[in-house]
């Protein structure tokens, strides 16, 4: 009996050590809104996999994104932390990085949560998309590179998806285009007429080397517009292999499969070791794309296509995992980076976004949905199957839960806004441990979000709005994407007051009519924003125009290229 005891006891710890320090799958969507897979109430789309992942765990109906747009978001998933905190939320109109060549990124003092888990040993993997810059100074100090932040192997893009990537596809500069270039080639053209036509009827004396000089400006401006086209492509659409070029630039075709093989092979080289994977899908950011296998397929389109082949990708992960005979000891998560982007429509009416649902806005506003995104947890015998939790919880959340199932402190020289989620899901607790929830428009915070013990209220109150165009649309779509400040904006005092519990579309704010304890209930949410917004510390902006712009010298290229200017390679073959 004593021996039978002692084997007992044996057993129960090597299970409990199994259950503390699971392997960690996250699977991350781009831009996919919590209206689009079909365990989140869609009837049309097919996401036969990530219901499968649904029925299986937890599904969080109230999962919210940090922020609104990509590299703020992954940023505050990557840390646990507000990304205001590392700089990487932005002061100008451009909220996100745009060039591979820029020094902005992640900074090197942040602690995500692939070094946390990579100190406990486990083998990291980030496979897909990263969005958190690259270089500082030169094009060999990799800074922000994935490599640098905990992962041990990288594959995918440094920067991200664009329409510019795709030949055909349009651009996401065609408003700096027309400013830029457009506009002051008109001007050049009228005031080269203008000086002509009085030169001629000899009413102004111009000498001809204004003449020169105007139409060398002209020239000047569109040589430059013609090779921004022509280069865009291959220096920023690019695929790595750790440090290095493997594709450039990027090809589209069967480029999902790639990155599902990828991240399959990672599972089976570490089934026998701790492991964290990535997996941070291209999909469904435009330019949408799709294999021939699901090209056509779907009843939405294009967006269809590309949200029902990364269903297919999130399948085989899934597979591989029963396959080896580790789904039992995975902890499973998916998600997006945040809310659809309802302004993706073509000039042929072609809606290339995804849908939010029921609730109000999308990609980079902060109402419901700009921010409430896919949550889903599975842990066979851990997690409790086809459990649902309207609870307040946020992707910041990841970063101390992982953390603490691995075995690993959290830092004590920062604060960290992310909570642990194991005792919610695992129904140890009944509540989010987030009694506010801050809403940060880039930089700038927008709205604070207050769910107050024993009450079932969730008040959320914004201190400014997007302004909406047209007027009556459910986005900025003369801009493409909603601003933060300036005339893009109405701000509100007193604060725009909703209770999401009853209102979760936000249509009916709140009066003093309406809501006796109004005042009161705002009183308290900004002295809540007040004190966090003391612990904010004062740090480098990795978003200003200055680290965002492209600069040359830390430009990557293909170092078989024969050109400086080519940057044209192709090892995928």
């Amino acid at each position: 009996m004593r021996v039978f005891y002692l084997l007992l006891i044996f057993l129960c710890g090597a299970q409990s050590y199994t259950a503390s320090r699971p392997n960690i799958v996250l699977l991350m969507a781009d831009d996919l809104g919590v209206g689009d897979p079909g365990c989140y109430g869609n009837k049309t789309l097919r996401t036969p996999n990530i219901d499968r992942l649904a029925n299986g765990g937890v599904k969080l109906t109230q999962h919210l994104a940090a922020s609104p747009l990509c590299t703020p978001s992954r940023a505050a998933f990557m840390t646990g932390r507000y990304p205001v905190r590392s700089g990487m939320a932005s002061r100008s109109l451009i909220g996100v990085f745009i060039f591979t060549a820029c020094s902005g990124g992640l900074p090197t003092n942040e602690i995500t949560f692939a070094k946390l888990l990579k100190n406990q040993g486990y083998s990291t993997a980030l496979i897909g998309k990263w969005h958190l810059g690259v270089n500082c100074y030169n094009k060999t100090d990799f800074c922000h590179h994935p490599l640098r932040h905990g992962f041990d192997y990288f594959y995918g893009l440094p920067t991200t998806n664009l329409r510019d990537c795709k030949p055909g596809e349009g651009s996401v500069f065609t408003s700096a285009s027309r400013w830029l270039v457009f506009i002051p080639l008109q001007i050049i053209g009228i005031a080269v007429l203008t000086l002509g036509v009085l030169h001629f009827l000899g009413l102004l004396h111009v000498p001809i080397s204004v003449f020169i000089c105007l139409l060398l400006l002209a020239s000047l401006i569109l040589i430059l517009f013609l090779c921004f086209l022509h280069y865009f492509r291959p220096l920023n659409c690019f695929l790595m292999k750790n440090f290095d070029i493997i594709q450039q630039p990027m090809s589209y075709d069967n480029l999902t499969q790639r990155l599902t093989t990828e991240a399959v092979q990672f599972i089976q080289q570490n089934a026998e070791t701790p492991f964290l994977l990535f997996l941070s899908f291209i999909h469904v950011h435009t330019a949408l794309f799709s294999s021939k296998e699901f090209a056509h397929k779907s009843k939405h389109g294009r967006y269809g296509d590309a949200a029902e082949e990364m269903d297919w990708s999130v399948g085989q992960i899934l597979n591989v995992l029963d396959e080896l005979g580790l789904a039992n000891d995975t902890l499973v998560y998916f998600t997006s980076d945040h809310g659809a982007h309802v302004e993706e429509v073509t000039t042929k009416g072609e809606i290339q976004g995804g849908s939010n649902g029921i609730y109000k806005g999308g990609k980079s506003n902060n109402w419901e949905g700009g921010i409430r995104i896919p949550g889903i947890f599975r842990w066979p015998g851990v997690i409790q199957a086809g459990l649902e939790i309207d609870e307040p919880t946020s992707n910041m959340d990841i970063f101390p839960t992982i953390a603490k199932l691995a075995g690993s402190p959290l830092p004590e020289d920062r604060i960290i806004d992310g909570r642990d989620l194991m005792p919610l899901l695992q129904g140890e607790s009944q509540r989010s441990e987030h009694e506010f929830l801050f809403h940060y428009c880039n930089a700038y915070l927008n709205a604070v979000r207050w769910h107050p013990q024993n009450s079932t209220s969730i008040w959320k109150a914004f201190f400014f709005t997007p302004n909406f165009n047209p007027k009556g649309a459910n986005g900025c779509f003369s801009t493409h994407v909603c601003m933060c400040y300036g005339n893009y904006i109405t701000h509100h005092d007193p604060p725009l007051l909703f209770d999401i519990s009853k209102d979760p579309s936000e249509r009916n704010p709140l009066t003093p009519t309406t809501e006796p304890r109004f005042h009161e209930i705002l009183k308290v949410m900004q002295e809540a924003s007040g004190n966090h917004t003391k612990t904010l510390p004062e740090v480098p902006n990795q978003l200003s125009p200055g680290n965002s712009l492209w600069k040359p010298w830390l430009q990557l290229c293909c170092q078989s290229s024969s050109s400086a200017l080519s940057c044209q390679c192709d090892r995928e073959k």
